[in-house]
C-alpha cells in the first residue's frame, strides 16, 4: 500500500528499460482514471498505513487535497462503512468493510477451488449441469458451471441470476437459512422479478417455500427462473455453521422425476455435504438409503 499521496491521473510516461514492441500501450491510449475514486483509494490506503486514527487535517495533507474535497470523500467512505470516525476526536480510521471484502474475497478464492473436485463428481454422477454460486451483497454470483454430459440439456441464463435468489435453487439455498431481517434486505434490493409463470411472487409465499427448505435439506426451483428447467440446490456450510455459499443441479423438466430425481436430490445434498467438510464444518455427511 501506499504511504503516501499519489497523484489522482497520472499523465507521465513510466520508464520501464523495456523496449517498445507490439504488446506495449502507447500512454495516450492508456484507460483514463476517475479521479474522485482514485483520490477515496488515496486516503483508505493512508488510513491502512497509518499506526492510529488520523484527524482530518493530516489526512487532507497527506493525500494533496483541501480539507473540504477530502471531507466530503470521507463522509462517503463512511456512510458506506469503509472508514469509520470516533465520536470523541472526530478522527478517521478504516472501517468494517474492509475486513468483511477481504474475507469474502478469501472465501471466494478458497470456495471455487475446493468446490472443483466435488462439482466434477457431481456433474460425472447425475450426467447434468451443475452450478456453484455465493450471494455477493444482495447480488446472486455463479461462480462456476459444468455443463450436462447429455445430448438434451439446459441453457444457461446466469448472467441473469444477480436478482433472482427468489427464482434459483442455489439462491432459495442461501435465503433458507439467513435470518428474516437479511432476506427482508435481500429482496427489498433486488425485488421479485418475474422471471415465468411460476416465479414466485410474494414475501409470504417465499417464506413457506424457504421453511421447506429447511425442512427438506435441499431447494428446489421448479421452473421459476427458466421454463422447462428443474433445479436441486443444497447450502455449503462453513467451520462456523455459517451458509458460504451453494450448488445445484439443473436437469430439463423432461427428466425431473422418477429414480432420476431422487439420485440428483442426494447426489446434491452430498456433494454440499463434502464441499462443507471440507471448510471445517462438522456436521456428518447426509446418507440416503
Amino acid at each position: 500500500m501506499a504511504t503516501g499521496a499519489k497523484s489522482a491521473v497520472n499523465t507521465e510516461p513510466v520508464e520501464t528499460g523495456a523496449p517498445d514492441g507490439p504488446d506495449t500501450v502507447p500512454p495516450e491510449k492508456m484507460p483514463r482514471t476517475i479521479q474522485s475514486v482514485e483520490r477515496a483509494l488515496d486516503i483508505l490506503e493512508i488510513l491502512a498505513d497509518a499506526d492510529g486514527e488520523l484527524a482530518l487535517n493530516e489526512l487532507a495533507a497527506g493525500a494533496q487535497l483541501n480539507s473540504s474535497t477530502c471531507h466530503h470523500l470521507l463522509a462517503t467512505l463512511v456512510k458506506r462503512g469503509y472508514a469509520g470516525q470516533t465520536s470523541r476526536t472526530r478522527s478517521y480510521f478504516l472501517g468494517p468493510r474492509i475486513t468483511d471484502l477481504s474475507d469474502s474475497r478469501l472465501k471466494q478464492f478458497n470456495l471455487s477451488e475446493i468446490a472443483m473436485p466435488e462439482l466434477r463428481r457431481l456433474n460425472d454422477t447425475t450426467l447434468e449441469s451443475v452450478h456453484l454460486a455465493v450471494l455477493q451483497g444482495t447480488s446472486l454470483v455463479t461462480f462456476a458451471k459444468l455443463d450436462s454430459k447429455l445430448p438434451i440439456r439446459v441453457g444457461s441464463d446466469d448472467g441473469m441470476k444477480a436478482d433472482a435468489a427468489h427464482a434459483t435453487a442455489t439462491g432459495k439455498a442461501i435465503l433458507a437459512w439467513l435470518p428474516e431481517p437479511e432476506i427482508a434486505r435481500v429482496i427489498a434490493q433486488g425485488g421479485l422479478k418475474r422471471f415465468t409463470d411460476k416465479t414466485i411472487l410474494t414475501i409470504s409465499e417465499l417464506m413457506e417455500d424457504l421453511r421447506l427448505v429447511r425442512r427438506n435439506g435441499y431447494s428446489l426451483d421448479n421452473e421459476e427462473f427458466q421454463a422447462g428447467v428443474v433445479c436441486v440446490g443444497a447450502a455449503i456450510r462453513d467451520h462456523a455453521g455459517a451458509v458460504i455459499g451453494s450448488v445445484s443441479g439443473s436437469m430439463p423438466r423432461m427428466r425431473a422425476d422418477g429414480d432420476h430425481m431422487v439420485k440428483v436430490k442426494h447426489a446434491v445434498q452430498d456433494c454440499a455435504a463434502r464441499i462443507s467438510s471440507r471448510f471445517g464444518n462438522p456436521e456428518p455427511e447426509p446418507t440416503h438409503t
